[in-house]
């Protein structure tokens, strides 16, 4: 676009509202954590960390003896509505297998 030159710029005047800013809400983080039960099984354990949490067969392997032999294990860190849903999806997949398995969304302190 070229410029005329028989029109001078006009000065740029910025006027914000303050009041009509978004702000970026971010949320805590939060801790998944899987809790040790004497009927869910290793296999099921390992499958949902690889499937649902992305972790490698390694990873799943050392959580789920984490779980075991401590009581509870600490999966991901995430906000805190991802982590929560993260838990609640869990549950379900286990409920859909008959396990008992809990996991909880705890903040990360």
């Amino acid at each position: 676009m070229a410029s005329d030159p028989n029109h001078s710029n006009p000065e740029i005047d910025i006027d914000i509202d303050i009041s009509t800013l978004q702000v970026a809400w971010v949320e805590p983080p939060y801790m998944v954590v899987i809790h040790n039960d004497s009927v869910t099984t290793f296999d099921f354990v390992e499958r949902l960390l690889q499937s649902l949490f992305k972790k490698s067969s390694d990873e799943a392997a050392v959580i789920a003896w984490v779980t075991h032999t401590y009581g509870k294990a600490m999966v991901v860190v995430r906000p805190q509505s991802e982590a929560e849903q993260l838990a609640r999806k869990g549950i379900f997949a286990a409920r859909l297998e008959g396990f008992p398995l809990v996991l909880t969304a705890e903040p990360d302190e």
